[in-house]
């Protein structure tokens, strides 16, 4: 086999491995910039929350159904990013490139913060969806505990070895 037809497998087993370790990724990320449009504004899930708790308890208030609504919109910020922040540890922890795998929290952190706020920024150019600071704020915690969850089970993970080592 000559040299540059040992390259491009190499070079095409890099692309698949960055294909497979990013994909997810950007996928997910895609997926929350098209939540921001329209199709998920709050009146279109109203429309659909509202008649399914009305269905489930007749006699909810109206109070209680804009609170129900509420609660599931900021739930679903706030595990969306959750989400965003498993896949981008994901991503980073297994970087070849060093400074991003070794600093995979801070990097994760980063780009679930700009995308936060970007995503809001976004939300401000649809007529029918609001940009909220606090929905910004919702999100990267959302993100901050998934990415706290994943460190915390990575030194879990790890303290066994560093003990037997020390024995």
């Amino acid at each position: 086999m000559s040299g540059r037809s040992q390259q491009s497998e190499s070079g095409n087993a890099g692309f698949t491995n960055r294909l497979w370790r990013y994909g997810p990724l950007l996928l997910w990320m895609v997926g929350i910039f098209l939540a921001s449009t329209d199709s998920l504004s709050g009146t279109k899930t109203a429309a659909v929350i509202g008649p399914l708790l009305r269905w489930f308890f007749p006699q909810i208030s109206d109070h209680r159904v804009e609170l129900v609504h509420l609660l599931v919109r900021k739930a679903a910020h706030f595990s969306e990013y959750a989400v965003l922040g498993l896949l981008s540890a994901r991503a980073f922890i297994s970087s070849s490139r060093g400074l991003l795998s070794r600093h995979w929290f801070v990097a994760a952190l980063l780009l679930i913060s700009l995308y936060a706020f970007s995503d809001e920024f976004h939300q401000s150019f649809v007529a029918t969806r609001t940009s909220s600071v606090c929905d910004s704020l919702i999100d990267i915690s959302g993100g901050l505990t998934a990415l706290i969850v994943i460190a915390l089970w990575r030194r879990a993970r790890s303290a066994p070895n560093l003990s037997a080592n020390n024995r």
